[in-house]
């Protein structure tokens, strides 16, 4: 069977995702030459000859790896403390007085190590990776100066040694405004661009920029400013949009060609058009609408109808999202924002690996791709979403390797 192979798993019924469609082939095969996908089809197609090795996966589904994509994973301390506030009535304005907010997070990571950080970002991602996650994103932006920021991003960096995960490293400096540069914010703005983003790229450390454009952060033409200095050292961009309000975040996000707008619960029309025509994928991040308790839903109907492809995210992150299931995400997508089971599979996979820029090569099942996939003991594709974060692999394989 299968001459040329190093490996084929067989008896199998693949959930392919390609074109973003369950697209099942119920008696199927994968084979594995190097760590890329060299067949994937109907079991009675694939060439004979000999194999290396042949696992008979008796009839159990199979998925690509899902891919996390949008994460904050690397940060110091803990915010259960200002949840319960928040749940006895304490406004987050009175919390941030206190000290508490972004800026308790921030103070915590400037305080650790980089051997401290990886340790406890790796206990999360080891929750993220039992449940088939194969690839995800970390961001920065806890550190808000030059040190700290690079500290962050060279442990997101390490993860991916000490880990059997892809990891995708984003530079979020303009995150939020460090007290110290409180009322002079284009000083910050500034430091980023002249001094920050140069010393990541120098370093290699950012596969992406990312910045929060809204009311209580930096504002479209701050925005502008960094995208055009992350463009100019050729890292690409995207951006956390419209989450607040309809500020026009995507649609900037869009002009500069972002691989993703993330949150737009408050995108207008003429922003997922705008995306739409840009190709940027919206990143919906179902975790944090639930934390924050918003009410707004992003727009579904409109990215369906003009045919933007939906992501979907933990954004595990301490203050607004301390989620560690994208499992629960899954589920999460299909009743909080009316997907269906077959569209949040997509947006944890081929819509995943488009908001990371990796869909030529992660998201489906597809020969040429790398052999990232992920064996279920499940009813149905759709048991992805009925089953809230309870499902667990049977065998996970990245890059051929089943770790």
């Amino acid at each position: 069977m299968a001459a040329g192979y190093d490996r084929v798993w067989r008896n199998a019924r693949l959930i392919t995702m390609k074109d973003g469609c369950y697209n099942v082939i119920p008696d199927g095969a994968l084979a594995v030459r190097d760590d890329r996908l060299a067949f994937v089809g109907p079991e009675a197609a694939l060439p004979a000859g000999e194999a290396a090795a042949v696992t008979d996966l008796e009839g159990r589904w199979v998925t690509p790896g899902l891919i996390d994509c949008h994460t904050h994973l690397v940060f110091g301390g803990d915010r259960a403390d200002e949840f319960e506030q928040r749940l006895q009535g304490v406004p987050y304005a009175e919390i941030a007085k206190r000290g508490g907010g972004i800026l308790s997070t921030v103070r915590h990571t400037r305080a650790e190590t980089e051997a401290s950080l990886t340790a406890s970002a790796a206990a999360r991602l080891a929750a993220l990776t039992a449940e088939g996650v194969t690839t995800i994103e970390i961001k920065s932006g806890y550190g808000l100066d030059t040190a700290s920021e690079l500290k962050m991003l060279r442990v997101a960096r390490a993860l991916a040694d000490t880990s059997p995960v892809r990891v995708r490293t984003t530079f979020l400096g303009a995150h939020a405004l460090h007290p110290d540069y409180h009322g002079d914010q284009a000083a910050y703005i500034d430091l980023i661009c002249r001094e920050m983003l140069p010393a990541v790229a120098a370093e290699g450390l950012a596969d992406a920029t990312d910045a929060f454009c809204e009311n209580i952060a930096f504002s479209l033409e701050e925005t502008a400013r960094v995208f055009e200095a992350s463009l100019a050292l050729g890292i690409p961009v995207k951006l956390h949009a419209d989450q607040l309000t309809d500020g026009g975040g995507a649609a900037l996000a869009a002009r500069y060609g972002a691989m993703s707008a993330d949150h737009v619960e408050y995108t207008s029309e003429a922003g997922v058009v705008a995306m739409a025509e840009a190709g940027t994928t919206a990143v919906l991040l179902p975790g944090a609408w639930y934390t924050l308790r918003e009410e707004k839903l992003p727009p579904i109907a409109l990215f369906r109808k003009h045919g933007v492809p939906m992501a979907v995210s933990t954004d595990c992150n301490p203050g607004s999202s301390p989620v560690l299931s994208l499992q629960t995400m899954i589920s999460m997508a299909c009743t909080s924002f009316r997907m269906t089971p077959e569209e949040a599979l997509a947006g944890v996979t081929l819509h995943a690996a488009r908001a990371l820029g990796m869909a030529d090569d992660l998201g489906s099942l597809e020969v040429g791709k790398l052999a990232d996939f992920v064996v279920w003991d499940m009813a149905s594709p759709a048991s992805l979403a009925y089953w809230l974060g309870s499902l667990k692999p049977h065998q996970v394989v990245v890059g051929g390797r089943a770790r």
